[in-house]
């Protein structure tokens, strides 16, 4: 879906952006997305990989 964009569909995009958030509030959205971007990589990566934790037990160091 999204390869089909291009390069002319991405300036729009940004232009677009750009007017309905200003210059200002633009750097904390991008901010804001980059973290929500980043953080639902990590959570599929948990999900997704195929080592399993291991377990530990809470009685190991216990003293």
């Amino acid at each position: 879906m999204l390869s089909n964009i291009g390069i002319p569909g991405l300036i729009l995009i940004l232009i677009l952006a750009l007017i309905i958030f200003g210059p200002s509030k633009l750097p904390e959205v991008g901010r804001a997305f980059g973290t929500t971007l980043k953080e639902f990589k990590n959570s599929t990566k948990d999900l997704v990989s195929d080592e399993p934790k291991p377990i530990e037990d809470p009685n190991k160091n216990k003293y």
